[in-house]
């Protein structure tokens, strides 16, 4: 059965930024964009990249590991393995080469509700 966890409160979150959390084992990315909480996986489906170290536009996450960008509205692929931030041929190759090696996948995705002022996330 899955319940509601409480995980902090909203204020400690600021508009526009990201954090990862420990729920249960897992290791979760709170993200705050707007009026909306967000949560999901934190690791990149990719590579395992830790997402709450990537950058944050809107409801899109880049992975800082091979640019990986997902939207955290419902987990989707926005963009799989950027290929153009490796310097040189072998980075090149070896990113071709994990991008065919992995087909891409989306984020888990988590509940996120509020009540009183905290948030609380539905494993």
């Amino acid at each position: 059965m899955t319940d509601f966890i409480e995980v902090g409160k909203a204020s400690e979150i600021a508009d526009g930024s990201m954090k990862e959390i420990a729920i249960q084992g897992q290791n979760i990315l709170l993200a705050h964009v707007g009026d909306k909480f967000y949560a999901t996986a934190n690791h990149c489906p990719h590579m395992g990249g830790n997402l709450s170290q990537g950058k944050l536009e809107g409801t899109v996450v880049t992975c800082p590991r091979h640019g990986s960008q997902f939207d955290l509205k419902d987990g989707k692929v926005v963009r799989w393995v950027e290929g153009a931030g490796m310097m040189s041929t072998m980075g090149k190759a070896l990113s071709a080469i994990g991008a065919a090696a992995k087909t891409p996948r989306p984020l888990v995705t988590y509940e996120v509700k509020i009540e009183g002022g905290n948030v609380f996330i539905k494993i």
